[in-house]
């Protein structure tokens, strides 16, 4: 060990701690990231630090290897190392030294240990020898969120190609099972498990977005960790290009979380005094899936950016009219909305240029004259008038060959080798990385903008990036491609305050906390069928906290499925998110608008709790019933959704728990039938008088410890609970 004056930081907030060795002039070194372990004074710190140093092994190098945030190679480690690159073939293995370091402005001298509650910390660091400068960076949240990144600095003449920069986490060897997600299109985060074995599971992001598989959180837990039981570590890249998420156990038993930007070949090349930042990388502790979620959503609320207003409820066209845009049927559509409450109505693909189908039309963002010969105004002026914010959609990154910008800028779509990319959805993708091409997009929708009253813009991006280079050289672009986006939405919203903005990527694509810094909504999938949307949002809201998750009561029979669901079902799968309606109104009955209207007027009613409180789901036996709900801040009151996902073995589960009400407190349990019905019921539990009113009241600790009797309902049908202390 070494014999340097030594410098702890120890950080906790909300039962969570951060302790960080800082000493011997090297890269900090996370000594424990978890369970709150208190205060540490200058003796127990030193216990602590020691307590954790494993013995020389046979065969390995003659001292314990030091593993810091960016583990380094020279030091002995012999995983992946945090910072990759060279000089041409040289200065591939960086050995730093620390200068300055600083806790929230503020230096920190050698020989102490400071405890502190969130704070941001800032390390200096020098390779002279390689001539590099490099800053890293931590920041631990008043919810107890850690978020790391690193900016590397060319100080020598002549070029340093970055190829890799991997920030890590160390977790304890204990988390010995891994949590992350796959998915399709139409089949957003999937949940896969696996065990936690010597090498390496690395996700990688190639898409140039964040991907409809993306691993979106990877977790490691002890083993059988669920939504309420488990320590649970997870790790999350915040960025909206191809990325890395990583769990890597070495030989010697050290387990680390890694997470960062995959760069392509030769993509980040500094000059002298260029310098690279990476992107933030996330890392999420919790006693259970569910509090960790619970404290990224917490994260995400305390921001200055993060929505403030209730979220409307919204409408959008596409499942109503796709390409056939006709202006007395969109606004006889807005009518029908604007009486069933709809708050924000969005007119999706199809608006603007030769766009009658998908082969055309994307790039020129000006009105069509052959579906809109007068402009929107009409439209716009008819929603604003029924009381309701207008929508427009917009793909400013991609364009169909078939479209005067593509005829006119050729040398603007991505391309490498002298060829044109493999068409997906037949399009191509726009070089946002050249700013002529660049201005020209945000030139095109900031007039549409300033022409018209223009609320939210629901953001597509269509299709992956394949040969995604800039002619005529070829050169990779995919990361200044990423960073264009960025700019685009920041300068958007600066020209525009309070415009809000939806990202959506063939659904659920790009769905990460870099994107969300800068919007305002996610679209979790373009499959509205509420059975699959069950897992969807369930899995989503890992991350994403409900009212920042697009949710839409669509069709009966579902347009990507097949699959015909009742209303209840639909609605009530729906409301657990942003609400939005996603069908056509016009084919409706008197009644079936009634009965929506009822449903809206629900979710308005408890929009306060769904968009505000902690989100629970239960861990069940049953793989064919599942419960979920949002519990209010403070306790007060709490919705819940019984769900049969299919018919199961047994006819009665048995007493189902309502988790995370105050244990202290007693609690009035009703179902809520909004629309009247409750025809798929077949059971009512002794506790109901009948199978649409009844209610019973218990003390919290026995609801969340012991249950309650549910009913027994028909396969793909849910039953709505309201919680209310009294």
């Amino acid at each position: 060990m070494s014999e340097m004056p030594e410098l702890g930081l120890v950080m906790r907030a909300a039962g969570v701690a951060l302790v960080v060795d800082l000493g011997a002039n090297a890269l900090p070194e996370i000594v424990h990231w978890g369970a709150d372990c208190g205060p540490l004074d200058q003796r127990a710190y030193r216990a602590l630090r020691l307590a954790g140093v494993a013995p020389v092994g046979a065969s390995e190098v003659d001292e314990p290897v030091r593993i810091s945030i960016l583990p380094e190679h020279t030091l002995g480690w012999m995983g992946r190392p945090g910072v990759g690159g060279s000089r041409g073939g040289t200065a591939w293995s960086p050995r730093w030294r620390t200068g300055r370091i600083l806790l929230d402005g503020r230096e920190l001298d050698a020989g102490q240990v400071v405890n502190c509650g969130a704070g941001r910390l800032e390390v200096e660091a020098e390779d002279e020898q390689a001539a590099l400068r490099l800053l890293l960076t931590l920041e631990f949240s008043p919810e107890g969120i850690l978020r790391t990144r690193a900016s590397v600095v060319n100080l020598a003449a002549g070029t340093y190609q970055l190829d890799d920069l991997l920030l890590c986490l160390p977790t304890p060897a204990i988390a010995s099972e891994s949590l992350d997600f796959a998915g399709r299109w139409a089949g957003e985060r999937a949940p896969q498990r696996r065990p936690v074995t010597i090498g390496a599971h690395r996700r990688e992001g190639r898409h140039g977005r964040t991907g409809l598989d993306a691993a979106t959180i990877l977790s490691v837990g002890t083993p059988g960790f669920g939504f309420a039981d488990g320590e649970v570590w997870g790790i999350h890249t915040a960025w909206s290009g191809n990325h890395v998420h990583q769990v890597e156990r070495g030989l010697s038993g050290v387990q680390l979380l890694g997470g960062g930007e995959l760069l392509l070949p030769g993509e980040v090349r500094l000059g002298q005094g260029e310098s690279y930042e990476s992107p933030w990388v996330y890392g999420i502790y919790g006693r259970g899936l569910d509090d960790a979620a619970r404290r990224m959503h917490r994260h995400l609320r305390a921001r200055a950016t993060h929505p403030r207003t209730p979220r409307p409820v919204t409408l959008n066209s596409w499942e109503a009219v796709y390409f056939d845009h006709d202006e007395q049927g969109l606004l006889d559509l807005a009518s029908r909305a604007a009486g069933a409450g709809v708050e924000r109505f969005v007119l999706d693909d199809g608006w603007f240029g030769g766009r009658r189908g998908d082969r055309a039309g994307l790039g020129d963002w000006t009105v069509s004259q052959d579906a809109w010969a007068g402009g929107l105004h009409r439209l716009v002026d008819h929603v604003n008038s029924l009381g309701m914010e207008f929508g427009l959609w917009f793909e400013p990154e991609m364009v169909n060959m078939d479209s005067g910008l593509a005829r006119e800028h050729p040398e603007w779509i991505m391309a490498t080798g002298g060829r044109l990319p493999v068409e997906s959805r037949h399009q191509q993708v726009l070089n946002l990385g050249i700013e002529e091409c660049w201005e020209h997009i945000l030139n095109a929708m900031d007039a549409i903008l300033n022409e018209y009253n223009i609320a939210y813009i629901k953001w597509d991006h269509n299709r992956d990036l394949v040969d995604a280079g800039a002619q005529p050289s070829g050169a990779p672009g995919v990361h200044s491609q990423t960073l264009a986006y960025y700019r685009l939405v920041d300068e958007l919203k600066r020209r525009h305050p309070g415009l809000e903005i939806e990202s959506c990527s063939s659904g659920g694509g790009r769905v990460d906390l870099g994107a969300l810094a800068r919007t305002d909504r996610i679209w979790v999938s373009d499959n509205n069928d509420p059975l699959d949307r069950q897992m969807m949002n369930r899995w989503t809201t890992q991350l994403v906290p409900p009212e920042l998750m697009g949710s839409h009561l669509a069709s009966a029979t579902s347009h990507v499925t097949g699959r015909t669901h009742s209303l209840s079902f639909r609605a009530q799968t729906a409301m657990f998110g942003h609400l939005g309606v996603e069908l056509d109104l016009r084919l409706a009955s008197g009644e079936e608008l009634e009965k929506i209207g009822s449903w809206i007027a629900l979710h308005k009613r408890l929009r306060c709790v769904l968009h505000h409180g902690d989100v629970v789901r239960l861990d069940h036996p049953d793989g064919s019933l599942a419960l979920h709900g949002v519990v209010s801040a403070d306790g007060a009151q709490a919705v819940y959704s019984y769900v049969s996902l299919a018919r199961g073995v047994v006819s009665n589960p048995g007493r189902v728990r309502l988790p995370g009400l105050d244990p202290a407190a007693s609690y009035r349990i009703e179902p809520l039938f909004p629309d009247g019905g409750s025809g798929y019921v077949q059971g009512i539990p002794a506790w109901w008088d009948s199978r649409s009113t009844g209610s019973i009241e218990l003390g919290g600790a026995f609801l969340a410890g012991v249950g309650i009797a549910m009913p027994v309902i028909h396969p793909e049908q849910a039953v709505l609970l309201l919680a209310t202390r009294i």
